[in-house]
């Protein structure tokens, strides 16, 4: 496999180390997993012959954008942005408009897309990700599907396959990104690399979003949070939360799907194991208790869901 990873001044510094040196490892510990898997060959590709990334750490591009076809998987690192304004402004820059345009420019047959955190916004320029899955990172979710409001976008899981192009989550899903292209190489070859880099399994982005932090933007979500978070313990009625909210049912899911991609009862049971996987870590309350804490009469419709919630992830 031969994998081009693209790199513009002031991408995430750590990003950009993470990928080569699991990339790296994977094929210095190929033979010993398995000597039949075929050698695995990373360059930097780029719009000029050096770039600084945001650690001040200076790459030598081994090949200009134009030969990114050369390649099996492209790889769009994070952009070095922490807000949707600055994630704007680089998208404008004149390094990315090259970048989405080599982009644009690949056999999706021939070569698979991979990317990850702001890096992810950078494909979905190049209209690639029409009515696909994708991720990106939780906290920018919302501007994401303001811009790409036909993108399926899933925000708790760390890496998403959809035929021959891969999202990963926010900066450090890049580690998870790159044991994923190891893994379409070989599933022991990646688990001997996660053994050696003492990497655990991280499959869902769902233990790190605050909720309270991707509906921001919206007073009606904001407003429907407090209100369910103080009444976790209480059967949940959509109907009746709009009416006390001072809106319609129709005009509450529609803000609770634009501001955080789910229902307003979906939102609720996360919310519930949210709080019932916090209070199982922290109190010596019993699964029936914990169950009620959170709105179930029972502790087996609980369990029912969090095992949901795995399979999930």
């Amino acid at each position: 496999m031969r994998i081009g990873l693209i790199a513009i001044d002031g991408c995430f510094g750590s990003a950009i180390a993470s990928i080569i040196d699991i990339v790296r490892v994977a094929d210095g510990a190929r033979g010993d997993v398995d000597p039949r898997i075929n050698p695995i060959e990373l360059a930097i590709l780029g719009p000029k012959r050096r770039v600084t990334t945001t650690a001040s750490m200076t790459l030598s591009v081994d090949h200009p954008l134009s030969e990114s076809a050369e390649f099996d998987v492209v790889v769009v690192p994070a952009l070095g942005t922490l807000t949707a304004a600055a994630t704007n402004d680089v998208l404008q820059s004149r390094d990315a408009r090259s970048v989405i345009a080599s982009l644009g420019r690949l056999d999706e047959a021939t070569t698979r897309i991979a990317a990850a955190c702001t890096g992810v916004f950078a494909v979905a320029e190049t209209g690639r990700m029409h009515h696909r899955r994708a991720t990106t990172s939780w906290f920018l979710g919302p501007e994401f599907l303001k811009r790409y409001p036909t993108v399926a976008l899933d925000l708790d899981t760390m890496v998403v396959v959809d035929g021959n192009l891969v999202t990963a989550g926010a900066a450090f899903a890049h580690i998870d990104l790159a044991l994923s292209l190891v893994r379409s190489i070989s599933p022991d070859l990646a688990q001997h690399v996660a053994k050696l880099l003492i990497i655990d399994e991280r499959p869902s982005q769902a233990a790190f979003v605050a909720y309270e932090h991707l509906r921001h933007e919206d007073p009606i979500v904001v407003e429907f949070e407090r209100f369910v978070r103080a009444r976790l313990d209480e059967p949940f009625n959509v109907a009746f939360v709009a009416q006390s909210l001072g809106t319609s049912r129709r005009t509450l899911e529609r803000r609770v799907r634009a501001a955080l991609n789910l229902t307003p009862l979906g939102f609720v049971q996360r919310l519930r194991i949210e709080r019932a996987r916090h209070l199982s870590a922290t109190t010596d309350f019993t699964s029936a208790e914990i169950a009620l804490r959170v709105g179930y009469a029972n502790a087996e419709t609980l369990r029912s869901l969090l095992r949901r919630e795995r399979r999930r992830s």
